[in-house]
């Protein structure tokens, strides 16, 4: 099988709907293109369903936070008054410490290697808002 980089995939998916219009067989398609029959069969599927929309690249949408824009909100002013009015010993965050206070709060707990991606998101979040 033959190794694509992400930004082939969208050509390769045009190809195979392009084939499959000049009657080519999904095996020959994957045989001909270095691709697994499955994916082939995937995609084919998608085509019928969507037309040529649905072969267009799309960013691979992660999952929705658990938290909303306004919990985010109510999280930066909750750290704002500091580690040490939560409980902890000394004025510095931690990850481990603000997924705490996330949990405390909010009842849902993080990966502490994603606490930093939650607060980058609820800082641009804020300030979004106080500029807007």
């Amino acid at each position: 099988m033959a190794t694509y980089k992400p930004s082939d995939y969208e050509l390769l998916r045009r190809r195979c709907a392009e084939l499959k219009d000049q009657g080519w067989k999904q095996s020959r398609i994957a045989q001909a293109l270095g691709l697994t029959e499955g994916w082939v069969s995937r995609t084919l599927k998608k085509y019928r369903q969507e037309g040529q929309a649905g072969l267009a690249w799309r960013k691979p949408s992660g999952l929705d936070s658990r938290l909303t824009d306004e919990q985010l909100v109510q999280l930066l002013a909750e750290l704002n008054k500091g580690a040490e009015h939560h409980g902890f010993l000394g004025a510095v965050w931690t990850r481990p410490r603000v997924n705490n206070v996330i949990k405390k709060l909010f009842g849902v707990s993080y990966d502490p290697s994603q606490v930093g991606r939650l607060l980058k998101k609820a800082i641009s979040f804020s300030i979004f808002e106080y500029v807007g």
